[in-house]
């Protein structure tokens, strides 16, 4: 839309579902493109992405032309298709419900883009679930713990 101009910076917080860490090094990176891709073909701008073997962290430029959920929705839903298509795990992929959205200014994004690039660093020190935590306390939002990512048993 002409005259539309914004600065919408989120950072996108999602696992696999029930934890598992069945993402492996020897392909993660392709699927970080493969995600790249989708956030790039609807148009929003691609900052970060990294995770762990049981999670992803997404830091992008969104553009208001999609909703976040919308975003999200084709996000996970293409990525475990291409997966499974792929079949690069043994058995059925899926994202776990659900994801954490967390806005920051255009002057933190150096700092969250760090932080994305250095997840294995985080995690020698901090669990997933502290993490997500941290995150929810951090930006004030109400959770109900019922819906919070467990710790792995």
């Amino acid at each position: 839309m002409a005259n539309t101009y914004t600065q919408i910076h989120i950072h996108f917080v999602f696992a696999v579902k029930f934890r598992h860490g069945i993402i492996q090094s020897k392909w993660k990176e392709d699927l970080y493109k493969y995600m790249t891709g989708i956030i790039q073909n609807d148009n929003h701008k691609l900052f970060a992405i990294n995770g762990m073997p049981d999670h992803i962290h997404i830091l992008i430029g969104l553009r208001p032309v999609q909703s976040i959920s919308d975003l999200m929705k084709n996000v996970k839903q293409s990525s475990s298709k291409w997966i499974n298509k792929n079949k690069l795990t043994n058995g059925h992929f899926e994202w776990q419900e659900g994801y954490g959205a967390f806005s920051y200014s255009k002057s933190e994004i150096g700092q969250v883009v760090n932080y994305i690039q250095n997840q294995e660093l985080h995690h020698k020190k901090k669990t997933f679930r502290e993490e997500y935590l941290d995150f929810l306390e951090k930006f004030e939002v109400d959770y109900d713990d019922t819906f919070i990512f467990k710790e792995l048993i």
